[in-house]
Order: C-alpha cells, then sequence, then structure tokens
C-alpha cells in the first residue's frame, strides 16, 4: 500500500514538474506596451490630439486659418478611424536638439493603416524597405519614415531612424525607459493637452533636474508655460520692492529683472554660477565684476526713435586753400534707449573692466555700447542710469521679472512667475495673430 502511494506522489509531481516547465517553455510572452517602445531624446513629450483640437479650434476659427476645417475635433476623429488610428489615446514625441524628431501613436486596427499610406502616395513619394525583417516606408527627400506594427504606429523625420527602429522593435514587456517612466510619474501639468519633458544637456549643466513645459491657449495668444527644478538650491529670490521703467505700447525690447542675488554671490561653485563664468569666458565678458557689483536690478529698454544732436568734424578749405577742422552738429535719427542696473561700491570697478574690454567707451560727453547710439549717464545712489533721451528716464516701483522681445514683427513675452527654494515658474507668450500673418510659429 505504502509502495502504492509512494509510486503515485512520484507520477503526480512528475506530470506537475512537466506542466510546469511546459508554460514556462512554451507560454506566449506578454507584448511590450507602447510605452515601452518608446525611445528617448533631448525633448519628450505627450500629446492628447483630440483635447488639442476642441482647445486651439476657436484660435483657428477666429484667425480664419486655411486648415481650420482639417484641425477640428470631429474630422479628426473620423480620420483616426478610417486609418486605425486611436486618436482618443496621447501621441508621444521625441526630439533632438540637432532637429531629429518622432512620433509614436496606438492603432486600434492596423490591418487600415495601408489605406492611408495609399493615400499618402498620391501626393508624395514613398518607397518601401526592411531592415532586420521589419518592413518600413520612406521618402528620402526629406528624410522621412514610418513603419508600424500590430498595435502602434512610428514616424521618425532625421538621419537616426534604424537604431530607433531597432529600439521599438526589440522592446520588452515593462521595459519603459526610465526617462519616459520618470515624466510619466510627474505631477505638473497632469490634465493639460501638451506637455513637454526635456533631457537636455544644456539644462542639466545648469543644475536643472526637470524641466517641462506645457501648451496653453485662447483666441489672441498662444502660451507655453514652463518649469524648472533644480536639485541644489536656487541662491536667489525675486525681490519685493525695486524700480524699473514703465513699459508702453512703443516697447519694442525689454529686458526687467529684479532678484535678490545676494546668497548667489556667495555660492560660486553653485552649477548657475559656473555655466555664467562659462558664458562669460566665450564672449569676454567680465563676468566676475559684474557678480561682484550687481545688486540684483536690471532693466533695458529699447523702442522708437528719437531725434539727436550729433557732432561731427567736418574738413574745409579756406580762401587759401588751406584745410582747417571745424566741429559741426547735424540732427539724425536713434534708436531710443534707456538702461538701468543697480550696484553697489564694486560698480566704478567693473564699468572700467568693460572699458578696458572695450564694451563700453567713452565719446566726448557720452558713452557708448559696443554699437549703441551715444548714451548720457547718470548715478543716483546705487541706481546707474544710460539713456539715449535728453534726460534720464523716470523710474517707477517694480517686481516684475520678465523679458519682451519683438523679432521680425512679433512680439515675445516671457516672464518668471514665481520662485521658490528648488523651483522656478514661467510662462512664454506669443500673439497668434501675428504669427499666423506670417505663416510660421517662431
Amino acid at each position: 500500500m505504502f509502495r502504492k502511494i509512494s509510486t503515485f506522489l512520484l507520477l503526480a509531481g512528475a506530470l506537475g514538474l512537466v506542466l510546469f516547465l511546459k508554460n514556462i517553455l512554451f507560454e506566449k510572452p506578454t507584448p511590450p506596451r507602447i510605452i515601452d517602445r518608446l525611445p528617448t531624446a533631448d525633448f519628450i513629450a505627450t500629446a492628447n490630439i483630440l483635447d488639442l483640437a476642441k482647445e486651439t479650434n476657436g484660435m483657428l476659427q477666429k484667425n480664419k486659418i486655411a486648415v481650420r476645417d482639417f484641425t477640428t475635433y470631429e474630422f479628426l476623429l473620423g480620420q483616426g478611424k478610417m486609418y486605425g488610428l486611436d486618436l482618443k489615446q496621447n501621441v508621444y514625441l521625441f526630439g533632438n536638439e540637432d532637429g531629429n524628431w518622432g512620433a509614436m501613436a496606438k492603432l486600434s486596427d492596423s490591418s487600415k493603416i495601408m489605406g492611408g499610406i495609399e493615400r499618402l502616395k498620391k501626393f508624395v513619394k514613398i518607397s518601401d524597405s526592411s531592415f532586420n525583417d521589419q518592413k518600413f516606408f520612406f521618402n528620402l527627400e526629406d528624410k522621412s519614415y514610418l513603419h508600424y506594427g500590430d498595435d502602434y504606429v512610428l514616424f521618425y523625420k532625421g538621419k537616426d531612424f534604424r537604431s530607433i527602429l531597432e529600439h521599438v522593435v526589440t522592446a520588452q514587456h515593462l521595459g519603459i525607459h526610465k526617462d519616459w517612466k520618470r515624466f510619466l510619474a510627474q505631477k505638473q501639468f497632469k490634465n493639460e493637452h501638451l506637455v513637454i519633458y526635456s533631457n537636455w544637456s544644456k539644462l542639466k549643466a545648469l543644475g536643472i533636474e526637470t524641466a517641462m513645459f506645457a501648451h496653453d491657449s485662447d483666441s489672441s495668444s498662444f502660451k507655453l508655460k514652463s518649469y524648472l527644478k533644480k536639485k541644489n538650491p536656487l541662491y536667489f529670490k525675486q525681490k519685493k520692492n525695486a524700480l524699473s521703467y514703465a513699459s508702453s505700447e512703443g516697447t519694442q525690447r525689454m529686458i526687467d529683472v529684479h532678484l535678490d542675488v545676494e546668497e548667489f554671490r556667495e555660492n560660486t561653485e553653485d552649477s548657475m554660477y559656473v555655466q555664467l563664468l562659462k558664458i562669460g569666458k566665450k564672449y569676454s565678458f567680465p563676468i566676475v565684476e559684474f557678480i561682484k557689483a550687481w545688486t540684483g536690478d536690471l532693466c533695458f529698454v529699447e523702442g522708437g526713435l528719437q531725434k539727436v544732436k550729433e557732432q561731427y568734424i567736418e574738413t574745409v578749405l579756406d580762401e587759401d586753400f588751406n584745410e582747417t577742422e571745424v566741429r559741426r552738429e547735424k540732427d539724425v535719427l536713434v534708436p531710443t534707449y534707456s538702461a538701468m542696473i543697480s550696484m553697489n561700491e564694486h560698480g566704478q570697478m567693473f564699468l572700467n573692466k568693460l572699458m578696458n574690454k572695450g564694451m563700453l567707451r567713452q565719446d566726448g560727453d557720452g558713452f557708448r555700447f559696443l554699437f549703441s547710439p551715444l548714451l548720457k549717464m547718470s548715478k543716483n545712489g546705487n541706481v546707474y542710469q544710460f539713456y539715449s533721451g535728453a534726460s534720464d528716464p523716470k523710474l517707477v516701483p517694480s517686481f516684475n521679472n520678465h523679458v519682451t522681445w519683438t523679432d521680425k514683427g512679433t512680439k515675445y513675452f516671457f516672464s518668471i512667475d514665481s520662485v521658490t527654494r528648488h523651483e522656478i515658474f514661467g510662462s512664454l507668450h506669443i500673439p497668434v495673430m501675428r504669427l499666423f500673418q506670417r505663416n510660421k510659429l517662431i
């Protein structure tokens, strides 16, 4: 009896082992998710195309943009269903500083996508090829590529397609790249329709461990909200009471900065301080002397033209044909410049350094910064002003930190909205009407 039971147990154990090994050896591996396939890059992003279409359609309709009817929620949803794209899911984007970029989207029905490719062939020359038994389509003229699998589609434009394709097709389940894992776990901009996360080396060099940007817009302006987080403390903060110039409609360019930099000045090993030194060295700017003298206020305004008297020397001939030099004056139109900077007792030393390097030079009773018009200078306490008008501009109370910059007719506005010990929140505004008139985004 004991012998029969032992034999039965042995057979049962052997059968269980066979079944266990069968499951291990023949079990179909779990396919990777689309997020497991995503390549990393300097900038990675998520976009909900349908929600983005809802948000931006009013802007496109108001400005009567030609393609507005092709970017509506209903049209895009219909096109997605027609060609097997699941646009209710996020589209994932990735791009590098060098201009190479790509996107991946979820497929609801991969059998429909060939219909979209055949339709594209009517407008664009498309060829097909394969790499490691993976078929793809391409257009050599603009170096664009398309590949799709059972549940995903990849679009790429750039010079590294083969390495991107290999990463996508060899991905493993739960093998999401650490950059995407960290990005998707972020709480900032969780409900935004377009969110960009940066791995850019130039931001990393500044000690920025997290950099994120989110899209926001209405019918009149495009807004890019920004969030920066530094691993080590930010050794500066916003000033509460400061002086500045008032902006006006004629202001073309304005830099308005008001920061408490006392702690920053003492932390010379900070990553931002080190990077400023490198930038200063590159342009031969005396950054050490600047930081030593600067007390945190800096304002520059350019806007419009003004008529000023400019002296010049003219050589004339007298009755005996002898040359004589005569000092004369003429009216000239120059850009209206005003600049203000607050400096401590080391301010004059900094200005002397600029003069030694030829960045600032004295011209008669005035001064010139590089190629600027002739500027007058005044000093009141710790405030230095340089201006092209007849008298020094009026200073008004301010606590803003922002930049207004006009380029090719488009006026951009960037502001630092708040600063904490480790974080900076800011925003960039671009007027969409002017952008659409130029038919360019930047």
